[in-house]
């Protein structure tokens, strides 16, 4: 179980804005992810060192938006004005995860520009549709070699997540100890006082640390 991703709902400049807005922070492009045709939804990427990477993600107006938990989680956040979605672990076994949460995971697949397909199955969005503090968990299937984070450089790097929340609650989700996922990242607890979930997270770019 580790960190795998971040994920970042377009704001009102869209996915492409969104992307720039973030990119031009830290200093370096986002490229293009394709679209998630079982969610509705579209995505942005940008690689960064430990195997993680940040995505910006749009929902389309397709049919799947409408019934796929993650294109109702994606657009529900974007009608808010865009902004930090959720955080996600990749597990090597999801079939454990479907066992303790009692239900079925989904597969997911994203075409990226030059064709290649990528696969994955995730489980547990509805858990961040209802408490955004949870992550969601995801198990890939395509080969190492093509996980989004490919392209990362140690310049670029997750320092740090703050997050709305109690560790406790989130430790049950997972089903072991906050700290296992997230063993490389500092973490910042904030008692909730409106909705739990990510409040920020800390960067550290060849420029210092940058706060998006």
């Amino acid at each position: 179980m580790r960190l795998d991703h971040l994920s970042y709902a377009a704001g009102p400049d869209g996915l492409a804005g969104t992307a720039q807005r973030i990119g031009g922070l830290l200093g370096r492009n986002f490229v293009e992810g394709g679209i998630h045709p079982r969610f509705g939804t579209r995505n942005m990427v940008l690689p960064l060192a430990d195997h993680t990477y940040l995505e910006v993600v749009e929902v389309l107006d397709h049919p799947a938006s409408d019934k796929a938990p993650f294109g109702q989680a994606v657009r529900a956040r974007s009608a808010l004005g865009g902004g930090w979605l959720g955080w996600v672990v990749a597990v090597d076994d999801i079939g454990s995860v479907e066992l303790r949460l009692g239900r079925q995971s989904v597969a997911g697949n994203r075409r990226r520009p030059d064709g290649t397909e990528l696969l994955w199955k995730q489980i547990g969005v509805n858990g961040l549709i209802a408490d955004p503090q949870l992550p969601f968990f995801v198990q890939w299937l395509s080969p190492d070699g093509l996980h989004p984070s490919t392209g990362g450089v140690d310049d670029w790097s997750l320092a740090c997540l703050e997050i709305a929340g109690d560790p406790q609650r989130v430790s049950e989700w997972l089903g072991e100890t906050v700290e296992a996922p997230l063993e490389d990242v500092k973490v910042e607890w904030v008692a909730p006082h409106g909705t739990p979930g990510i409040i920020a997270a800390q960067f550290q770019t060849p420029s210092g640390l940058v706060r998006v």
